[in-house]
């Protein structure tokens, strides 16, 4: 029979059991109690680091806290991501990044974390690949400039190695169209769109919410089409890739937001539920727009799937391609 020393341990562990859920259901209700950093992983000024900005603000309104973004870039996002994993798993340390670390996972060796360390909060926007060339090219279209192209030695230009622009391109031109294309990286997004609008290059591969959207909309470039299932409202001229005879290919970029893996689900639910609440706001609906984002809403769970599916999808194109970082 047990020992009265047994029963005391007994009761004893069941108690300290009792209050660590209680005080984990506590910590959850009273979140947050501080103010929360969201670490970017790209430099401001970028894609991740305008929609975190616009989201934050949101958010923060909703929480009643403020969000205060940390710009960790270099490594393709890799560095804040690492330092995101190894932090604190309490709600208040979180990372906004982009496709980049799904592609990384793959892509990039020795990363310092997987993506199981991460619990996706939420997918907050995103844009679609989008194949872009000067005005001045005669080509109206993406099925114009492949029909133009074959024989001939063409390049494309992104804003650098390794970026989801750049495997969706290589991996449309060398799997899809059956062409070849070669890839000039630049550094940043900026001087690779201003040596399209110049024709130093023949093609730009970026996505519609990198810039290129406003680009297309005063006349300095010509979109030549959008790899989505429908054409994006901010440049209702520019076909999909399906309309130039290319259906079965589509792939977007986008910015979600990730706490450590460790973090207590009530935590990462109430954030998602804050997130989603942000979302809702007209305003803010109508920035991303503008800019050559599509909004999203979706549950912590709906969240977590998707960006699953995106570590496989976009892994199987880097597999294809043979890529590889160290």
């Amino acid at each position: 029979m047990p020992t009265i020393v047994q029963f005391t341990k007994a009761i004893a562990a069941a108690s300290v059991a009792t209050c660590l859920l209680g005080a984990g259901a506590a910590s959850a209700q009273t979140f947050p109690e501080r103010d929360i950093t969201f670490v970017v992983g790209f430099a401001p000024g970028g894609v991740a680091d305008t929609v975190a900005r616009l989201v934050g603000q949101g958010l923060g309104a909703k929480l009643g806290r403020t969000v205060v973004v940390e710009n960790r870039g270099g490594a393709g996002g890799n560095i804040a991501a690492a330092a995101v994993s190894r932090a604190n798993a309490d709600g208040y340390t979180l990372l906004v990044t982009t496709t980049a670390l799904a592609i990384n996972e793959t892509l990039r060796k020795n990363n310092g974390f997987v993506a199981k360390d991460f619990k996706t909060v939420a997918i907050v926007a995103s844009s679609p690949e989008s194949l872009i060339t000067s005005a001045s090219n005669p080509s109206n279209n993406l099925a114009d400039f492949i029909k133009a192209a074959k024989g001939k030695d063409i390049n494309y230009g992104t804003a650098g190695v390794g970026s989801g622009s750049h495997i969706a391109a290589e991996y449309f031109f060398s799997k899809i169209a059956n062409i070849k294309a070669q890839h000039i990286p630049f550094q940043g997004g900026a001087p690779a769109m201003n040596a399209t609008i110049g024709g130093q290059i023949d093609l730009l591969a970026t996505t519609l919410g990198g810039g290129a959207a406003a680009q297309i909309g005063g006349g300095k470039l010509k979109g030549l089409g959008v790899a989505s299932d429908k054409r994006a409202a901010v440049v209702p001229n520019v076909p999909t890739y399906a309309e130039a005879g290319f259906p079965k290919f589509e792939a977007s970029s986008w910015v979600g937001i990730f706490a450590p893996a460790k973090t207590d689900p009530a935590i990462v639910a109430k954030l998602n539920a804050a997130v989603q609440e942000a979302m809702k706001d007209p305003a803010l609906v109508k920035k991303l727009t503008s800019i050559g984002f599509d909004p999203l809403q979706n549950t912590q769970e709906q969240a977590e799937s998707y960006f699953r599916s995106e570590v496989d999808s976009w892994g199987k194109m880097v597999k294809a391609l043979n890529l590889s970082i160290n």
